[in-house]
């Protein structure tokens, strides 16, 4: 694995976003993290997971500057896969936490939502949510009913048509993430709430687990095809295309 780092405990698994700075998401990443969290589904040895970051950044979102360069097959590609593997993340049945050490705007807040419990760095300077709309990058179906699920429909709407990220303490507040904590408590935090969860009956936390999803997983779209092909047909409209260049060019004069 070379953007990813997993710590095997007693009976549950660290799976650590590792690459580069910020942790930008490109397809390696994806590929990476599809396969690995597949194995650990197969693996009864594994109880649980936490999906944590490295210091400052859990992840910055996706990698525009790698994806920009990407052909239509590629996008295509990148795309499909990064639904899928949200929807990999959101059926996930065993204990899933996320530890978030910093940023997690955009594609890093996708991976954020799809957790049973989240864990937050409390300085004020990290942020998280789906700002798409303001990254001119077309939000999925899925992803809208995530959000609500979590923050409910009034905020969804107020925050993903302005493409707010939100502080830590805004995340606390408003439900998107449960807990905020020093940044090298984060972790160690993260850990001991999975502690907690592999106190109770494996069976009986997965079927409670899959009852309170139910509202949420009954109507996520499993194809998405006709998300994708919009999100494609954006991607490489001239207008869009253009505004992605000068965000890109203002991230690298950074």
């Amino acid at each position: 694995m070379n953007t990813i780092q997993l710590t095997k405990k007693e009976n549950y698994t660290i799976v650590q976003l590792n690459r580069g700075k910020v942790n930008a998401i490109n397809q390696q990443m994806v590929n990476e993290l599809r396969a690995t969290f597949d194995d650990l589904l197969k693996d009864d040895s594994v109880k649980g997971v936490v999906l944590t970051g490295i210091p400052h950044f859990f992840s910055a979102g996706l990698d525009v500057i790698e994806l920009y360069g990407y052909d239509k097959s590629q996008i295509e590609t990148f795309f499909a896969a990064f639904g899928a593997l949200h929807l990999q993340l959101a059926t996930f049945p065993k204990p899933l936490i996320c530890a978030i050490t910093g940023y997690a705007p955009a594609g890093g807040c996708v991976l954020a939502i799809a957790a049973d419990y989240r864990v937050m760095a409390d300085d004020e300077k990290y942020t998280i949510g789906l700002n798409e709309v303001a990254v001119n990058i077309q939000i999925s179906n899925n992803l809208v009913t995530a959000y609500a699920f979590w923050l409910g429909n009034s905020k969804a709407n107020q925050y993903l048509l302005e493409g707010k990220l939100l502080s830590a303490e805004e995340a606390l507040t408003s439900g998107l993430i449960d807990e905020t904590v020093a940044l090298e408590d984060v972790l160690p935090q993260a850990e001991k709430k999975m502690q907690h969860y592999l106190r109770a009956d494996e069976s009986i936390f997965k079927n409670t687990k899959k009852k309170l999803r139910k509202q949420w997983l009954n109507v996520i779209d499993a194809d998405a095809s006709k998300d994708l092909n919009e999100a494609i047909q954006l991607w490489w409209h001239p207008n869009i295309r253009a505004k992605m260049k000068a965000f890109i060019d203002s991230l690298q004069k950074k």
